[in-house]
């Protein structure tokens, strides 16, 4: 008796083949690839490799990120070029993502012709549609190094509470956001000479002027995630865009701008349009036109970041692409960050490390599918725990995976497979079945979901062997039909959990194939049985790991630590390859709201009763309320609701704050919270009502 297997898979069978074009955020070329950064390279890696296991045409576009303050000064350091210090850093990059099985289609430079090129051709469309402005702006200069000061290379005391040692941007002890040129005492980390503070003529982009297209595009629910568009239109579509500037004058390492001598563009208007570089040298390689890709409304693209450039990615990015005449995104992915035993990666504690570091100790399959087990669709932050770590990849790989192959295919060494599937109960059939909520999970990014299923088919499967126990059958002539059968449906089974698998984990793909002579290759090989063929010498294909090589990883990374904080230490001050933040290091202190993306994605939300309302003197649109969140608990709230609402009329109504901010510094007084309100603003402004019968410091859901 056969069971029965459908032939063709209904997500695939008859649905038109996808033109995909996929890219990573690029990595900056100051520094080494680091354990937080494969979340994002692996998290995509998964998300191409389901595409093209589909049978889609699907593309994975990368590229070095090499412009910038950073890169000039560290070149000059070591007294060599720019050029000579991102190719060897570029090697160094394509190196750690290969041990990763991270597999690029191509991974270019924002040094490059095609860039230079493409950058200028943006810029035009951007002057031709009058969306570029110039103004002087007024910018802490170090006289020693020779350069304007990015916000990351001066240092000085807070100037709201007037903690030391604090960045240019903000403040870590108090939360407050401010200028580089409002520092109390600033010195230049680069040299520690005392800035002085010079003007220059700067270009901006009027992003203002696509408002209204932004706004759309953002809250279509077809492009980015809830929680994501819910953030930037409670925090800057709500009020006019500011300009964005986009250049920087000499000295500079980047491209020259060309109808502005002595300007260069900053690295981040070049950056994004890296993917599009790299594109391009893509499509020289393989003989296909650049805009068959860029230029067509039947591809989709699709960029996965970090939750600390979403600004970037979701206003300026479109609006250059939409200005220029380019497809633009179809989904924006955006992930949360990496801790490590819920704790942020620290150099100190040997946390933070390098991915070459984590290669010398580690399997890299370990890894691909403890972040894959780990990853789902929101902005969460994935939380690396040694402890499961090991159990988990022990457990799930070696002890329900690799078993089913190991325990069994010596058994048909000799015999090979049965020609006729064997009665199993149904199991491969309703596997089989299974690939169809598996592979939404992928699509969706819901990779948790995706190796919850697979491990539940693991555990049926390795039911089946235990109840067969071949170990037992192999010496009785009489049951040798039983035993091949046995098996047959033992390795069946474990090729479907491959194929599941192989978006994940590509070297075990391999290694299957190997053993089972192909036939996992493709998603709908899961659909079908293999049957009548040899099987090839079962060789070892995943370890159980142990916590000590773990601490051996730890061991070194500290080593190294201390090694360049000595090197640092003997050539002044070197800029650091890495920060501990995961935050881009030419990036600007462009998100200075009150709430950041973080906070938003796990906002508490409280019903709160207005006990007084007053007038703020000297301000435009803040009126100072002073909330009831039930009990004793009270908060001072400033809200630009003026214009909407008159003081005395909100006292004694219910609104909805949220609680779970950081009480931040203003010029008026200390806020500690937020009320929530809708509209465009000024007197459209509309607090958000509760429903009848709330209470104070009832939470909202």
């Amino acid at each position: 008796m056969t069971t029965n297997v459908t032939p063709e898979s209904p997500q695939t069978a008859g649905t038109p083949r996808r033109k995909i074009l996929v890219t990573a955020a690029l990595p900056y070329a100051n520094g080494h690839i680091h354990l937080g950064h494969l979340v994002e390279y692996i998290q995509t890696d998964i998300w191409v490799r389901f595409q093209k296991l589909r049978g889609h045409d699907c593309i994975y576009l990368c590229a070095d990120d090499t412009h910038g303050t950073a890169i000039m000064i560290r070149a000059r350091q070591e007294g060599r070029s720019e050029e000579a210090l991102i190719a060897d850093m570029q090697q160094a990059h394509v190196a750690d993502f290969a041990g990763f099985d991270v597999e690029f289609d191509n991974y270019g430079s924002t040094h490059s012709d095609e860039n230079r090129a493409l950058c200028a051709e943006i810029w035009s469309k951007l002057r031709a549609a009058g969306l570029v402005s110039e103004k002087e702006v007024s910018q802490l200069y170090d006289v020693e190094a020779g350069t304007f000061l990015a916000d990351r290379f001066v240092k000085g005391t807070c100037p709201i509470c007037k903690a030391p040692d604090q960045y240019g941007d903000n403040c870590d002890k108090c939360g407050a956001a401010y200028s580089a040129t409002e520092l109390i005492e600033p010195r230049s980390t680069l040299t520690g000479a005392v800035p002085e503070i010079r003007s220059a003529n700067h270009l901006f982009v009027q992003i203002e002027q696509l408002h209204e297209f932004l706004t759309e595009w953002t809250q279509s629910g077809e492009h980015l995630q809830r929680e994501v568009a819910n953030y930037l239109a409670g925090h800057f579509l709500g009020d006019p865009l500011r300009d964005w500037d986009v250049s920087r004058p000499a000295a500079y390492f980047g491209f020259e701008i060309p109808d502005s001598p002595g300007n260069y563009w900053f690295v981040w208007f070049d950056a994004p349009i890296g993917y599009m570089a790299s594109t391009a040298q893509w499509c020289k390689k393989h003989g296909q036109k650049f805009d068959d890709w860029y230029r067509n409304p039947n591809v989709e693209i699709h960029h996965f970041i970090g939750k600390d450039i979403t600004y970037f990615h979701t206003l300026f990015w479109p609006a250059m692409l939409k200005t220029a005449g380019f497809t633009l995104p179809a989904k924006i992915h955006v992930h949360g960050f990496l801790t490590v035993d819920g704790e942020k990666m620290s150099k100190t504690k040997g946390t933070f490390v390098r991915a070459s570091t984590y290669l010398n100790h580690l399997d890299p399959v370990y890894l691909r599918y403890y972040y894959a087990s780990k990853l789902g669709p929101g902005l969460d932050d994935l939380d690396l725990n040694r402890d499961e770590f090991v159990s988990k990849v022990n457990s799930d790989l070696v002890g329900k995976v690799v078993n089913l192959a190991s325990r069994t295919a010596k058994f048909v060494a000799e015999s090979g497979l049965s020609k006729k599937y064997p009665d199993d109960g149904g199991l491969f059939a309703d596997a089989a079945a299974q690939g169809d909520a598996i592979a939404a999970a992928y699509e969706a990014c819901d990779y948790n979901r995706a190796m919850r299923l697979v491990m539940a088919l693991a555990d049926r499967a390795n039911q089946h062997v235990e109840t067969l126990a071949p170990w037992k059958l192999k010496n009785d002539p009489d049951r040798a039909a039983e035993l091949q059968d046995g098996c047959t449906v033992a390795l069946n089974l474990f090729r479907q959990i491959v194929i599941y698998l192989a978006p994940v984990l590509p070297s075990l793909q391999r290694q299957a194939a190997e053993l089972l002579g192909g036939g996992v290759g493709h998603w709908d090989d899961a659909r079908q049985p293999q049957l009548g063929v040899p099987i090839h010498p079962f060789k070892h294909m995943i370890k159980r790991v142990e916590a000590k090589q773990l601490e051996a990883m730890v061991a070194e990374s500290k080593q190294e630590f201390a090694v360049s904080e000595q090197q640092s230490a003997e050539s002044s001050a070197a800029p650091p390859e890495e920060a501990d933040s995961p935050a881009p290091l030419e990036a600007e202190p462009l998100v200075t709201d009150l709430i950041t993306i973080d906070d938003f994605v796990k906002v508490d939300l409280r019903v709160a009763r207005i006990l007084s309302a007053e007038e703020v003197p000297k301000a435009k649109k803040l009126l100072k309320l002073t909330l009831s969140l039930g009990g004793d608990e009270r908060r001072t709230v400033f809200a630009g609701i003026k214009n909407a609402y008159e003081p005395d009329k909100l006292v004694g109504r219910l609104v909805v704050v949220v609680a779970n901010l950081a009480p931040r510094q203003m010029t008026f007084g200390t806020s500690e919270g937020m009320v929530i309100a809708s509209g465009p603003g000024g007197p459209d402004v509309f607090l958000l009502s509760p429903d009848s019968g709330a209470q104070p410091g009832q939470r909202v859901h």
